[in-house]
C-alpha cells in the first residue's frame, strides 16, 4: 500500500498532481482549487484543515517543476 501523503510531502504531491492534471499549468491554479486537487488525490491522507498558504505554495512550486520538466522535454 502506498504511503499516505500529508501537506508536508510537497514533492510527492507535486508529482501526483502533474500526473493527475498533465495539461494544467500549476501557476494558473488558485489555492482554493489546489487545495481541492490535493485532497482528492488517492494517496492523500492529511487533515484537509491543516493546510496553509506556505504549504500550498510549496506544493504548487513542486508541481510547477514537474510541469516544466514535462513540457520542455
Amino acid at each position: 500500500m502506498a504511503k499516505q501523503l500529508t501537506w508536508d510531502d510537497a514533492e510527492d504531491l507535486g508529482i501526483q498532481l502533474s500526473e493527475a492534471h498533465p495539461d494544467l499549468d500549476p501557476l494558473t491554479v488558485r489555492f482554493t482549487d489546489l487545495h481541492r486537487y490535493v485532497t482528492e488525490l488517492p494517496d492523500f491522507g492529511g487533515d484537509p484543515k491543516a493546510s496553509n498558504e506556505g504549504k500550498l505554495e510549496a506544493i504548487q512550486m513542486a508541481w510547477h517543476e514537474e510541469y516544466q520538466d514535462r513540457t520542455q522535454a
